[in-house]
């Protein structure tokens, strides 16, 4: 059976506060661990209202003391965003507190925009080859081998399992040529999943880590006893999109009816586009949705990614996909 994960932005919802966000990841989590889904990640972003995962390793430790079994971890550490040895003691700390279940993905764009990765870094590398130096470096920290001069504490020893992420050709390239874990964000960037996944499955070479390909991608799923009920709930998550890549991004909106049919044609588009990794309706369609998703990729896990704003829908749509995944 294909693996399921689950994907959570922390949304902040509008009129609710970032308390409140990181109080229900918890409970998404345990409930994520009660469905059976093989682990539970957060993201980081920055600078964005509506999403409360920024201090991503500290959300991470919130959701670990919360839950028991499920794996835990980032989908993903923006690496370029950090020295490596900060992040070798965060996930060492991790590593320590939930050992043997502690994921690190980790991914080179900023989670921001140009403005606010600035202030995060101080300075922008525009070297291709420093995100691939960093992840050996920070393997190397973990691995406690020496190469740095530097012994990370926590860090040396630890055994996070290492995930590349990305949304485009680089990210299966670099993954393939370290033999780990890949991760495709297709759930916002579907252009290249498909040559993305022939990459990293033809270049792949077997390392310590992983004898042979593992591949993940992303999926939407907004499930409902009903189409109409998923559609309706599925308006929330149009209308942050399309409030992202019009330049206004905000708060998880409650959802609207008709919100879809009310857009003009280039909003229309803009979510076509975005959301082509999708499933919305009834368990039915959502299975349909997921079969097909899997017939074209042959991925060995689905992340599925699920913006609801009511906390009690999305516990009954997450309860759902599991059903489905279950199903096939």
């Amino acid at each position: 059976m294909t693996a399921f994960s689950l994907l959570d932005l922390v949304p902040v919802v509008e009129g609710g506060s970032v308390a409140q966000a990181l109080a229900n990841a918890a409970d998404m989590a345990r409930h994520a661990e009660g469905c059976g889904y093989s682990r539970y990640w957060v993201a980081e972003h920055h600078g964005m209202a509506g999403i409360a995962s920024s201090a991503t390793a500290v959300v991470i430790a919130h959701v670990g003391a919360a839950t028991s079994t499920i794996r835990i971890g980032a989908g993903g550490i923006m690496l370029p965003n950090h020295a490596p040895l900060v992040i070798a003691e965060q996930f060492g700390t991790l590593d320590a507190l939930f050992p043997g279940r502690i994921d690190l993905g980790l991914g080179r764009a900023p989670g921001s925009d140009q403005n606010v990765a600035r202030a995060i870094r101080r300075t922008l590398d525009s070297d291709p080859n420093a995100f691939p130096r960093d992840v050996l470096e920070l393997q190397s920290y973990f691995a406690d081998d020496g190469q740095t001069g530097i012994r990370a504490t926590p860090g040396a020893g630890a055994n996070p399992d290492l995930w590349i992420l990305g949304s485009s050709l680089f990210g299966a390239q670099l993954a393939a040529m370290l033999g780990l874990p890949f991760a495709f964000a297709s759930h916002f960037a579907p252009d290249a999943l498909d040559q993305a996944l022939a990459i990293y499955r033809r270049d792949f070479r077997p390392s310590a880590a992983l004898a042979r390909p593992y591949a993940m991608a992303g999926f939407n799923v907004i499930a409902a006893d009903t189409d109409e009920e998923a559609e309706f709930l599925a308006s929330s998550q149009a209308q942050s999109f399309v409030a992202l890549r019009t330049g206004n991004p905000r708060q998880l909106p409650p959802p609207v009816a008709g919100y879809r049919e009310s857009l003009p044609p280039a909003h229309a588009a803009i979510l076509d586009h975005v959301l082509q990794c999708s499933a919305i309706g009834n368990p039915e369609t959502v299975s349909r949705g997921l079969a097909a998703f899997i017939e074209r990729t042959g991925v060995d896990e689905v992340m599925v990614s699920s913006s609801i704003y009511d906390v009690s829908a999305r516990q009954r749509s997450v309860a759902l996909a599991a059903e489905a995944m279950r199903g096939l």
